[in-house]
């Protein structure tokens, strides 16, 4: 069950059912960033009930309900990653609404949160959740997103184009 709002109201919910009906939820993302400017991104595994095989922030999830927004981010670098060890610094909250194929639709109100990395960190993956990692400047992660951006998830795109400074100081 995650947060969504039902009514005006903040309540536990089914997340397919919020998905299905485009229902304002809660939501947590976090980009891992290392020195040289270089953010790691993932590729949702082909699995994954939407957007698979798409490139996204680090990692993304919904908290439980009554789940602060901070261990939300620790819990999913671990669950997602395989990473422990890293300490999110809350980067600011939004609000988006995107569609994400097969009937579903992201309206979401994120924790966005970054984390330092040192340069041997070495994520473990749950390859249930991810098919591929990497690092990338921004720039060049930039680039790539003008160029195919269907190749990257609605929200990757919308922090990159409206929350970029927050995130990367940029």
């Amino acid at each position: 069950m995650i947060p969504a709002w039902i009514d005006g109201e903040l309540r536990p919910a089914e997340k397919l059912a919020v998905h299905r009906a485009g229902l304002r939820h809660r939501a947590v993302s976090v980009f891992v960033l290392r020195g040289g400017g270089e953010v790691l991104i993932q590729r949702r595994a082909l699995g994954k009930y939407h957007t698979p095989g798409l490139w996204a922030n680090s990692c993304c999830t919904h908290p439980h309900w009554d789940e602060p927004p901070e261990a939300c981010a620790s819990r999913r670098l671990r669950e997602e990653l395989g990473i422990t060890g890293l300490t999110p610094v809350h980067a600011g909250r939004v609000e988006y609404r995107a569609d994400v194929g097969g009937g579903m639709t992201e309206h979401e109100v994120v924790d966005i949160f970054t984390a330092a990395a040192p340069g041997d960190l070495a994520p473990r993956p749950d390859p249930a959740e991810v098919m591929a990692l990497r690092w990338i400047t921004l720039g060049d992660l930039l680039a790539e997103v003008a160029a195919a951006p269907e190749r990257f998830t609605p929200w990757l795109r919308i922090y990159l184009d409206k929350h970029r400074g927050p995130i990367f100081g940029a």
